[in-house]
């Protein structure tokens, strides 16, 4: 009677016959007395949607027990980046920047690992509780405000919490302002204690009329902006109708049909969540701004350019100054235009493939996995005529090139910050030292995209190498820049 935007999503939907209350505590005290003082609970437990989709429930917390173990530092030999201190320096992700595990664990290993707040937050009986996930606070305990380990950061911020769980959708104004019980400017040690699960069913499936939506609010406003350019547009067009609630204190975007192109984006984009500076003019940028929750989706080559015009950057450089962009985990802006995207295939069909449950019954699994580890599940399907070992060559062939070509842009991106603190001292003019900046932060956007997208360039290895050659080539260009200037400097004391 009084939620009509309820009620238009529940009507002839497969949840239509699910009463309130399934979902909902306490609605015999607010029917009985409707009002903002016996608003009823929402229960934001994953485990209510898993009573009735059990198998899909129990492969969202299974444990893959991946190759290697888990806390992978991207810095290390090894590693997506090893070359990462020197190229990011100063930034917070130096202290500790790992390859992702599964679902169930985003939360956790964000409050663990050793850049976000000193190192507070740590698993309940050490090293051996790893692979243990579910509630936040059953697995990690908060060692207190004066602890502080060595070698850490202080990183951390509400916006970054809240794209990681769907605990905070309905203490969430839109795009984070204030009005909510937490906002972009709200004291992260205390939104902490109010997480105790990861993104959950919720964020992907409206549970009145269990059609496929996102709420993802940047997400939201950034395909609102402008529906017809941006990536996810099918002739112009986007399944994707929003929907307000209470007066726009938050928004939903419901589509008829499964696009996990966009119900992945919630989380798999580039996006900026932190504070920074202007671009123009060096000012600082504070979480009281809107930039501090945006999604560009932009793609690689483009990015720089959209950052330059949104007037923002990340940090400087402890060497050169460049202005830099932190690069976050871009797969949905990598995969679009792709050959794969291009032929119609969505992220869930090689990502949660089909399998049979306990039960007998087929289900998609939510355990999200990395399809070179389910050749035969995700791939094979697909392409009957090849086999698991030649599609796994074929991956494994895509991924060899693309790091190939990303340890060449690191190994030029290095040479350019020696060959610019060696310019430096030699005391070439600053405005040639102007000008390799100005190639420094073209290359750093081009090469550092891949080393946060995480498909090692699968996803999209046209774009991957044109990207990575272009940083290469932009400090080889810097580096030749500054080398001119350091010889044209010294033949002219032999003068």
């Amino acid at each position: 009677m009084c939620h009509t935007e309820v009620k238009a999503l529940k009507e002839a939907s497969k949840h239509a016959a699910l009463a309130c209350s399934v979902c909902h505590e306490k609605t015999k005290e607010h029917l009985a007395n409707p009002g903002p003082d016996t608003r009823p609970v929402t229960k934001l437990d994953p485990a209510v949607c898993g009573s009735c989709h059990k198998n899909q429930y129990s492969s969202f917390f299974d444990v893959h027990y991946p190759e290697g173990g888990a806390r992978k530092e991207k810095g290390t030999p090894v590693g997506r980046s090893p070359m990462q201190d020197k190229l990011l320096a100063p930034y917070g992700f130096t202290f500790e920047h790992n390859e992702p595990r599964g679902h169930a664990y985003m939360v956790i290993d964000q409050f663990a690992v050793d850049r976000f707040q000193g190192g507070r937050y740590q698993f309940k009986g050490g090293w051996k509780n790893y692979a243990k996930n579910g509630k936040t606070w059953d697995v990690l305990e908060d060692k207190g405000e004066s602890y502080k380990l060595t070698e850490s950061a202080m990183a951390g911020n509400p916006t970054c919490i809240q794209c990681k769980t769907s605990d905070l959708v309905l203490k969430w104004k839109y795009l984070g302002e204030k009005g909510g019980k937490w906002d972009r400017t709200s004291k992260v040690t205390e939104v902490v204690k109010d997480v105790h699960n990861p993104v959950g069913c919720i964020e992907c499936h409206d549970p009145h009329g269990a059609k496929p939506r996102v709420i993802r609010d940047a997400l939201i406003a950034a395909i609102d902006k402008d529906p017809a350019k941006n990536i996810f547009a099918k002739n112009g067009k986007t399944d994707l109708k929003v929907v307000s609630f209470r007066d726009g204190f938050r928004k939903i975007g419901v589509m008829e049909q499964t696009d996990s192109r966009l119900m992945c984006a919630q989380c798999h984009v580039e996006y900026n969540c932190g504070p920074g500076s202007q671009w123009s003019n060096g000012a600082k940028v504070g979480f009281n701004d809107i930039r501090t929750n945006h999604f560009p989706l932009q793609n690689a080559l483009q990015l720089l350019q959209h950052y330059k015009d949104l007037d923002f950057f990340d940090f400087k450089h402890a060497v050169t100054g460049a202005r830099l962009i932190k690069l976050q985990h871009p797969e949905a802006e990598t995969y679009a235009g792709s050959v794969h995207d291009k032929a119609g295939v969505q992220c869930h069909q090689c990502h949660m493939p089909k399998l049979k449950g306990k039960d007998g019954k087929m289900f998609s699994t939510h355990g999200v996995v990395k399809p070179i580890n389910m050749v035969k599940e995700s791939c094979v399907t697909c392409h009957p005529g090849d086999s698991v070992a030649k599609k796994k060559y074929e991956i494994q062939t895509i991924q060899n090139y693309v790091k190939g070509k990303m340890r060449k842009a690191e190994y030029w991106l290095g040479q350019l910050i020696d060959t610019y603190k060696l310019a430096q001292v030699t005391g070439v003019a600053p405005s040639v030292l102007d000008q390799a900046r100005a190639k420094h932060e073209e290359a750093h956007v081009l090469w550092e995209y891949w080393t946060a997208e995480n498909s090692d360039g699968f996803h999209n290895p046209d774009l991957a190498r044109e990207s990575l050659t272009k940083s290469i080539a932009a400090s080889k260009a810097g580096v030749k820049i500054l080398n001119d200037a350091m010889l044209a400097a010294k033949q002219e004391n032999k003068k």
